[in-house]
């Protein structure tokens, strides 16, 4: 014990505390679970960041779905295989809409640009939607969504699957080749028939995030209107990718189970279901100024 009465320990603890708040933090272990317990809070998304993740991850996304192996014989007996399976089922379905549809070009011409394009274009616009209008929901929705997408990719790897156009000893129609339209995997010659790994059919992104996007719309839109078109999305995405002969419907089946999965992490991360979070958060508080902390 010194002159004034204080003990060294009590000494100690008075130079720890005096540390600045900083340098006890980056010592003590329970900072980097506190800064992970804020990765798990809604905050307000920034834009720029988020237009950046969406096009690095669907980058990634693109090249590691397009160098799966292309096993055509593989991809081929796995075709086989669902069909006679749907066949044992009595769901062979695919064939008879197929030929149905492939007929009444006013029609098909329609669901083959459908096909091409609007599985980017509503998903991104739904993305937008949260993002304006929902921003305490927007990460844990997108969160949903790039966890389907990323377990999609292990299908693509064990399981190539010839579509139904391609397979051998069938007569599907392929109706985006048949019709020439533009930007489909089935025109020869393209860039996008070239690069993309067309044996890459289980599971269907398009039922994955026609699904989100449906589930997404009908459970945060207020137009009764547009939760029923939310609700229809996904319905008339199935009729479309078998019509055109892109899949079958046991692809769907696959694209919906990688679905569950994406909401069962964003639901163990976020400890609510996504559209369960408020709808918005306050904005961060500014940092302090250091100038203003440790004034000269």
């Amino acid at each position: 014990m010194g002159a004034s009465g204080v003990t060294v320990k009590e000494e100690q603890e008075q130079v720890e505390a005096a540390k600045p708040v900083t340098d006890r933090s980056a010592a003590d272990p329970a900072a980097r679970p506190r800064h992970l317990a804020r990765l798990r809070v809604p905050h307000r998304p920034k834009l720029w960041f988020e237009l950046l993740l969406i096009a690095v991850s669907y980058g990634i996304y693109s090249v590691i779905r397009n160098a799966a192996p292309a096993q055509v014989d593989e991809a081929q007996r796995h075709a086989r295989w669902i069909w006679d399976l749907q066949g044992q089922l009595g769901l062979d379905f695919e064939l008879a809409v197929n030929h149905a549809l492939a007929g009444a070009t006013w029609l098909i011409v329609p669901l083959n640009y459908y096909y091409a394009t609007l599985h980017f274009v509503v998903t991104l616009g739904v993305l937008a939607w949260l993002f304006r209008s929902h921003p305490g929901r927007y990460g844990a929705t997108r969160l949903v969504l790039f966890a389907t997408t990323g377990v999609a990719l292990v299908g693509y790897y064990f399981f190539p699957l010839a579509p139904p156009r391609l397979m051998e000893g069938m007569d599907f129609i392929d109706t985006a080749a048949v019709h020439q339209t533009w930007g489909s995997l089935s025109t020869e010659g393209t860039t996008m028939a070239e690069v993309s790994n067309q044996y890459a059919a289980m599971p269907s992104m398009h039922i994955g995030w026609s699904l989100w996007c449906g589930i997404t719309i009908a459970a945060l839109a207020r137009p009764l209107w547009l939760k029923i078109l939310g609700t229809l999305y996904p319905v008339f995405t199935l009729l479309v990718i078998v019509a055109t002969a892109n899949h079958f419907w046991l692809d769907a089946v696959g694209g919906m189970l990688c679905l569950a999965f994406g909401y069962l992490v964003s639901r163990l991360w976020y400890g609510r279901w996504c559209y369960r979070l408020p709808r918005r958060v306050p904005p961060e508080p500014a940092a302090p100024d250091e100038t203003a902390a440790h004034p000269s």
